[in-house]
């Protein structure tokens, strides 16, 4: 697999650094195909409890617990995946009684929108001219852990990682295509939809297990009744129509 290219190391560092926060403050630790939408999400729920300022902290999942793990302030944390929620409740860095399923997203093939390789799905990136591929690192990344499953299951996966491009978060992957320094990538439907001006979605790839977003509150929180206010808002009919705006489908 290939590394990625030196010059967005900068950009990784800035993803995978723990938030900092104040006293008070509700802080939400959130999968990288969240960004957007919960931006939206915590200006909603501030304008709904005014006295309470959400920080959101966005990052790959593995990395956001990995940071709970080692202390980081944090009250609630939402998940591109259940593997890394398993992994939460594991740790015990969560409260297991408090986890809810909120959305659900789907797979895409996307290419640079001024690519000129004929690219329709995944068996065509095992051809030739066909050099790199981005997607998210399986091992601390949902999407890379969705995209390496849906290879596996149609035989493609030793083909298309011998031309992989390992990316710390989802965004990254996108970034990647939307510059055109791979030939194509895998992310999330609700993420190719920030960009349709830059990428093409060529492809939606099954996936052997549906991509679901599970939430819970951080055990260590110090804003219990706060954390999980803000989950029964994310899953209220006003939470859910704001998901919506952003491509994402109910759980």
């Amino acid at each position: 697999m290939r590394r990625p290219v030196p010059r967005l190391l900068f950009a990784v560092v800035l993803a995978t650094a723990a938030v900092t926060a104040s006293a008070g403050d509700l802080v939400v630790s959130a999968a990288s195909s969240l960004t957007d939408a919960f931006q939206a999400v915590g200006k909603a729920y501030e304008a709904k409890h005014p006295d309470t300022h959400v920080v959101l902290n966005f990052a790959a999942s593995d990395i956001l617990l990995r940071q709970i793990s080692q202390g980081a302030p944090a009250d609630v944390f939402a998940s591109a995946d259940q593997t890394a929620m398993d992994k939460a409740v594991s740790a015990k860095a969560v409260d297991p009684a408090t986890r809810r399923d909120f959305a659900t997203n789907a797979l895409v093939l996307i290419v640079p929108a001024a690519g000129k390789l004929s690219i329709t799905g995944p068996a065509d990136l095992i051809h030739a001219d066909v050099h790199r591929v981005a997607y998210g690192d399986p091992g601390s990344v949902p999407v890379g852990r969705y995209t390496q499953a849906a290879l596996e299951a149609s035989g493609l996966w030793k083909g298309v990682s011998a031309k992989g491009v390992l990316a710390q978060n989802v965004r990254q992957s996108l970034d990647y295509v939307a510059r055109g320094e791979v030939d194509a990538g895998f992310v999330f439907a609700t993420d190719a939809s920030v960009m349709k001006d830059k990428v093409r979605v060529v492809a939606v790839v099954p996936t052997p297990r549906p991509i679901s977003y599970p939430l819970a509150v951080v055990a260590g929180s110090k804003q219990q009744a706060d954390a999980r206010a803000f989950g029964d808002f994310v899953l209220s009919a006003q939470g859910q129509s704001i998901l919506r705006t952003f491509g994402f489908r109910a759980p």
